[in-house]
């Protein structure tokens, strides 16, 4: 279970990079592409710090944000057996589970430094459960295929 929401938790928050590269630094220009690895610093410590830091900001925010993805991970290999059991299908589930990822980092944001996006505007929600879209459906993919090859 747990090698199985690592490796989940892991490939999904690859893929939700790739997905602000493409959508987020691409498509709607909202930030530089080498923003992307020290976002999460700016968002748990303010911009001032992000901005202090430097280059050790890229390396710190990496870190917050694949920490996060393991443990979001983690807890959804832990959650899956019972949703399994319960007849949940895992799409299904990942999606649910994206808003409520979603929810309780973006609170926790909030809480923590008050230099983060109007989380407010429908513009920011919309594009919020988007990214963690592209995040949970692969965690939950590879949870239930590994999980299923153990049973």
């Amino acid at each position: 279970m747990l090698r199985a929401g690592i490796i989940g938790g892991l490939t999904g928050g690859i893929i939700i990079w790739i997905y602000e590269a493409l959508v987020w630094v691409g498509a709607q220009h909202l930030m530089p592409l080498a923003g992307i690895p020290r976002n999460a610093t700016g968002l748990v410590f303010g911009k001032d710090v992000q901005e202090a830091l430097g280059p050790l900001a890229y390396l710190l925010g990496t870190g917050i944000h694949f920490f996060f993805t393991l443990v979001w991970g983690i807890l959804f290999a832990a959650v899956w057996p019972h949703l399994r059991r319960r007849g949940h299908e895992a799409t299904l589930a990942a999606l649910v589970y994206a808003v409520i990822a979603w929810i309780v980092m973006h609170v926790a944001i909030m809480i923590a430094s008050d230099n983060h996006p109007n989380y407010y505007d429908p513009a920011i929600i919309i594009g919020g459960f988007m990214s963690h879209f592209f995040f949970t459906v692969p965690l939950a993919l590879i949870v239930k295929k590994r999980l299923e090859q153990q049973d």
